[in-house]
Parts: C-alpha cells; sequence; structure tokens
C-alpha cells in the first residue's frame, strides 16, 4: 500500500520486521519523518509511536546540536541505555529517522550494525519529504552569533 507522499508503507514495515527478526532482543521499530510524524511502526502493546515519534524527531535536533558543537559532523546516530534497555535512533536519509527499541541484553554492536543497515536501506524508501525537509534545514540553519550550524 502506497501511503502519502508516495511512501510503500508495506514495503517499510517488512523492512522493520526483518531488522527485528535479525536482532532477537528488538522489541520495537519505528521509522519517523524527521519533524516527528510516524510512517510506519511495529512497536510493542503499551507504547505510543505518535509520542515516540515526537520524541525521536526531538532526539534528532538534540543530537544534531551536540555532534556540530563537539565538532564531530553530521548527525548518523544516538544511542541511550535506560535500566531496562536500549533506545537507537540512526539517521535514515536526509528525510527520516529510524528509532529501535532492545532489551538490555541485546548485543549493541549487532544492534548498531543491523540499525545502519536497515537506515540506509530505508532512507532509499522514503523519497524526500518536503516537510521533513524543510524541518531538518530548519534545525540545521546557521547561528546568527557564530554563522556555524546550530538547531534551534
Amino acid at each position: 500500500m502506497t501511503g502519502a507522499a508516495g511512501i510503500d508503507e508495506a514495503e517499510i514495515r517488512e523492512e522493520l520486521r526483518g531488522l527485528r527478526s535479525r536482532v532477537p532482543e528488538l522489541t520495537g521499530a519505528l521509522l519517523a519523518s524527521a519533524d516527528g510524524l510516524v510512517l510506519a511502526h511495529e512497536t510493542p502493546p503499551g507504547t505510543e509511536p505518535e509520542g515516540l515519534a515526537a520524541l525521536t524527531a526531538a532526539a534528532l535536533g538534540v543530537g544534531a546540536r551536540l555532534s556540530d558543537a563537539a565538532g564531530r559532523g553530521d548527525f548518523r546516530e544516538l544511542l541511550v541505555r535506560g535500566s531496562g534497555g536500549y533506545v537507537a535512533t540512526y539517521a535514515a536519509g536526509g528525510a527520516a529517522v529510524l528509532t529501535l527499541l532492545a532489551g538490555d541484553r541485546v548485543n549493541v554492536g549487532r544492534l548498531h550494525l543491523e540499525g545502519r543497515r536497515a537506515g540506509r536501506r530505508l532512507a532509499v524508501m522514503v523519497p524526500a519529504l518536503p516537510a521533513a525537509v524543510l524541518q531538518v534545514r530548519r534545525i540545521l540553519r546557521p547561528h546568527p552569533a557564530c554563522g556555524r550550524t546550530a538547531p534551534r
């Protein structure tokens, strides 16, 4: 089924399911636009995809700003470890962000390997979304005080 902006949601969901099969400790996966809209998800019961997508967009902004402030280049990924497991966020092109939920016993190296690969595959599946691209540009526009790129 092709949804808004020409996105094949069934193809994306298949990629998310495949990712979950390759990383058994993965408990959920979500693809969101850079401005926080859910594009597709395979999340566990009790997880609110819309809220997770909004937080993913916020994490993108913070991650981009942190990476820039530290002189580390463009945002690629962010890993958060909580007492019950991990939340990993990966860039999926310039218009989307992949968020993975994993248990605390996940092999983090495997999580990164598969998350990065899936992010690259999903980037091809998600055409440039005008609203998302504008959001990324807004987040990464030059700061007036120093001229360096910084999120707002």
